[in-house]
């Protein structure tokens, strides 16, 4: 099947195509949902998402390395080095990460804006040294380029059938609410690398901050408190939900079902938050599997309907349309 997605896509060289199969792996291994929602694409568009999906992950463990006995230092060195070849890699379409250059490749395939990437290590580097945010306002501005322009890479992957203009916004709040949903899922995991990203000014009106973060983890014990503040940031988080929404219908008919996919099983991950009690300071909370399943089983039967449009949209040259938004969710 990775051959049939690399030859789908025009991919003959045999240097890229193996730099391809190692961003569809990074895909694989690390990113579950998104995979499982990248199956549902055509096989042509897949290793463009596998590209942009693997330089993420990659620049993302940099920042993560938790061999942090020499501080940030080392791994600034490395983002630097990421940085530059990325750049390099921008211009000429060479390079010695395999991750970069099968990203290079799809910029250049798909015609990305390339202030999309460097907006994206600006944030990475931020992580080297911000541990917490003061108030939401500048959580944003850090996922802008952490989560927004995420997004806004894939909008031409996917293809849209209104101006890309419109569909920007709500590409860039899907973004978001990703992260979002990430970042409230994971608090106990970024509690132990040191960051906190629910930002401060929500967590102290309702009494909590980090000391009282780290007791709960260390003890295993609840909090009403922190049990309130993680439901304010949940409802936020599902606010972005509602933005991104419109921007489905906007999609190539042929994405959407990968899209929706996406949408609800991340959504997904919010309920099954809730339905823990918001214990994330002590255990992972996941979408249950035969929910995954039925989510994929629908998301293949609105794939077999996509292509059904598609083919006779190709005979007829009638355009694609922008669905009403709770046909397309």
């Amino acid at each position: 099947m990775t051959r049939n997605e690399l030859d789908a896509a025009g991919i003959h060289d045999p240097a890229l195509r193996a730099d391809y199969l190692r961003c569809r792996q990074l895909n694989a291994r690390h990113g579950r949902t998104y995979f499982l929602a990248t199956r549902l694409l055509p096989a042509a568009r897949r290793p463009a998402v596998h590209a942009l999906y693997g330089f993420a992950r990659w620049a993302d463990d940099i920042v993560d390395d938790l061999e942090r006995s020499a501080g940030p230092a080392p791994r600034e060195a490395r983002l630097d080095r990421l940085a530059d070849e990325l750049s390099r890699a921008l211009r000429t379409g060479r390079g010695h990460e395999p991750v970069v250059r099968a990203l290079a490749h799809t910029a250049a395939t798909y015609r990305i804006d390339h202030r999309h990437f460097t907006d994206f290590m600006a944030s990475m580097r931020s992580d080297l040294t911000v541990t917490d945010y003061p108030t939401f306002a500048h959580l944003r501005h850090y996922m802008h380029g952490s989560a927004a322009v995420i997004g806004l890479q894939m909008l031409p992957v996917l293809g849209h059938v209104v101006p890309r203009e419109a569909a920007e916004p709500h590409a860039a709040a899907l973004g978001v609410a990703f992260q979002l949903t990430n970042f409230l899922r994971d608090v106990g995991e970024d509690l132990d690398r040191g960051r906190i990203y629910l930002p401060a000014d929500l967590l102290t009106a309702h009494g909590v901050d980090r000391a009282r973060l780290r007791w709960s983890r260390r003890t295993g014990r609840h909090d009403h408190r922190i049990t309130a503040a993680l439901r304010d940031f949940a409802a936020l988080t599902r606010g972005y939900y509602r933005r991104a929404l419109p921007g489905i219908p906007m999609l190539d008919p042929v994405a959407r079902p990968c899209i929706r996919t996406a949408y609800v099983l991340y959504g997904g991950i919010v309920t099954a938050v809730e339905r823990d009690g918001y214990a994330v300071l002590h255990r992972r909370s996941a979408v249950r599997r035969r929910v995954r399943a039925a989510v994929a089983l629908d998301g293949l039967v609105r794939v077999g309907a996509a292509r059904l449009l598609a083919a006779r949209t190709a005979r007829t040259g009638a355009p694609g349309r922008p669905l009403p938004a709770e046909e397309a969710a």
